[in-house]
């Protein structure tokens, strides 16, 4: 069975700052579809909780990936 995996990180486009990774509460999706509107909707939220002023000063934003994943049965 394939299920899509979610990888999101924080990042900056202050030279010199990496990536970071951030967990997400949900991991593991049905469809590429479910997981990209997690990915966003999560992004979102994310935001939603930095104020302006550390968005602005460090460039932050995410990105994320939705990546088949084979599983097994159970």
């Amino acid at each position: 069975m394939v299920k899509f995996a979610l990888l999101m990180w924080l990042c900056s486009s202050v030279p010199g700052n990496e990536c970071k990774i951030v967990p997400t509460p949900v991991m593991l999706f049905e469809d590429h579809y479910e997981c990209s509107i997690y990915g966003y909707e999560y992004a979102h939220t994310l935001f939603s909780n930095f104020d302006r002023e550390f968005v602005n000063e460090h460039g932050a934003y995410a990105k994320f990936t939705c990546t088949p994943k084979e599983i097994e049965d159970v």
